[in-house]
């Protein structure tokens, strides 16, 4: 099924109906309806094919939360165009390399951000479209689509740190929002709370696409701001809020009567994107009297697991496999193991992205038999539910977002006097994980410059902590990096803390 058939219930059907409220961030409001959201981005869909946008093309967004950002989704999917949504804490290094393989018309921004792009990017000003489509026609594109026709690139790092793009199609987008409204029982009388980056799946393809299948009403904020949280919660009354472990921890900071005020109107909190610590479930129920359901999903196959609706949460799980969606958990010879025994999740399902693009290769090694492999290891209870415990790869999730230690360290190797780089994931009380890098260096090398040089190349949650000298790096006999045989890094041993 297309996208846009599922969206008319609301944008055609609930034409009338409050739609979205943006807070901008002096705290100014702005609303719509959905008849008005419809309207909008038919006429940003006319601007974008006046300038030669055709079905299969690509467009890429390097915008932080705004309404703008909405219009320019549903235009594309209403014109056949493929977002590729940019992560906009990434910098030109990350940039260029997805600008480069994705190989977009145009990268819609701010004019601030565009100094940030690669030279021979097109930049479109996120404002200008704004204006242009002001005058243009309302009345919308016919183009076919159907569950096949790719709707995003969303890019996400391997552990060879090459990053990859998920192509993530109509019927992806549809059988996640479909399976998540029935599980958690969305409905037109929710109000959602959208502080999550909508250029993340966990932010788009999770909370946008059950705003515009339920109908509810969704509240939109450029980002978290642990400040504002209180008067956001207050003031619009949400029943809905989806976050990252990080944003919960932060939210345990509010006065005790505030939590539980807050806590008297939501009918559910959402924890993803990284694992939530038990402690802070147990905490979250104490002091809001809610139980934060834990769900578990990736990039490639967005929502696979989640714990239920009705009945137990179970802290440290992420619950059972979603509507439409098969699970497995297999050894290294891909046979299943029985529960209590640990082994590779793989998911099958609508959900599931149609692959790489570009990447044949990858695409063929992430699949097996039909059955996508996600690389994190699990273990399934007797009664079902199923318990992360780590990951074949070795990424690294910090504040909900994904590290790929290969990445930086190529980079820190490409520095003068780094011989060696090994990086890894240590744990943090508010983010979850920190990345730290062990160096193998010359004297001459200033560690504590490190951290400053790499927020000038690459986003700034993955800078390490610190920077750790050491004489070499434990490596097998063919040469790999023994990570585990690292010393522990403790603020002592740091060269440096970034």
């Amino acid at each position: 099924m297309a996208l846009l058939g599922l969206y008319d219930r609301s944008l055609i059907g609930r034409a009338s109906r409050a739609a979205l409220t943006y807070e901008d961030a002096a705290g100014v409001t702005t609303s719509w309806t959905f008849g008005e959201l419809e309207a909008r981005s038919n006429r940003v869909a006319a601007v974008l094919r006046a300038r030669g946008l055709r079905a299969g093309d690509r467009l890429a967004l390097y915008l932080v939360n705004q309404p703008a950002f909405i219009d320019l989704w549903l235009a594309c999917v209403k014109l056949g165009v493929i977002v590729v949504p940019i992560n906009v804490l990434y910098r030109e290094r990350e940039i260029a390399h997805i600008v480069h393989d994705a190989a977009p018309v145009a990268v819609v921004t701010t004019a601030e951000q565009a100094a940030l792009l690669p030279a021979d990017t097109v930049p479109w000003d996120v404002g200008t479209l704004g204006q242009e489509a002001e005058s243009a026609s309302d009345a919308r594109p016919a183009v076919h689509a159907d569950s096949e026709t790719p709707a995003a690139l969303v890019y996400t790092s391997g552990t060879t740190g090459a990053s990859k793009g998920a192509i993530l199609t109509h019927g992806n987008f549809a059988a996640n929002a479909l399976a998540l409204v029935q599980a958690w029982e969305v409905t037109a009388d929710d109000r959602y709370l959208a502080v999550l980056p909508l250029f993340h799946v966990h932010g788009l393809a999770n909370g946008v696409h059950l705003w515009l299948l339920s109908g509810c009403h969704m509240t939109l904020v450029e980002r978290f701001a642990q400040e504002r949280a209180a008067d956001w919660f207050l003031t619009h009354r949400p029943t809905l809020f989806f976050g990252v472990p990080t944003m919960f921890v932060r939210l345990l900071a509010l006065p005790e009567d505030t939590a539980r005020e807050i806590g008297a109107h939501m009918r559910l909190f959402v924890s993803g994107s990284a694992p939530l610590p038990a402690p802070v479930l147990e905490a979250f129920r104490a002091r809001y009297g809610q139980v934060i359901l834990e769900r578990y999903g990736m990039t490639e196959t967005l929502m696979n697991v989640s714990n239920p609706y009705h009945g137990e949460r179970r802290a440290g799980t992420v619950g059972f496999p979603l509507p439409m969606t098969a699970v497995r958990l297999v050894n290294e010879a891909g046979e299943d193991v029985p529960d209590g025994t640990s082994g590779e999740l793989l998911v099958r399902g609508p959900h599931v992205c149609a692959g790489y693009w570009r990447r044949p290769e990858a695409t063929a090694a992430a699949f097996q038999g039909g059955w996508f492999r996600t690389g994190d290891v699990g273990v399934r209870a007797a009664d079902g539910y199923i318990t992360l415990e780590g990951r074949r790869s070795d990424l690294i999730i910090s504040g909900g977002f994904n590290i790929y230690p290969r990445e930086i360290e190529e980079l820190l190797t490409e520095l003068p006097g780094v011989r060696e780089a090994a990086v890894v994931g240590v744990k943090d009380a508010v983010r979850g994980e920190v990345p730290v890098a062990y160096l193998v260096c010359d004297d001459t090398v200033a560690v504590d410059r490190l951290a400053s040089t790499l927020r000038a190349q690459i986003a700034s949650f993955k800078v390490p902590r610190a920077f750790v000298r050491v004489d070499g790096l434990p490596r097998t006999a063919l040469g790999k990096v023994q990570r585990h045989l690292l010393p522990p890094w403790t603020l002592s041993s740091a060269a440096t803390d970034a």
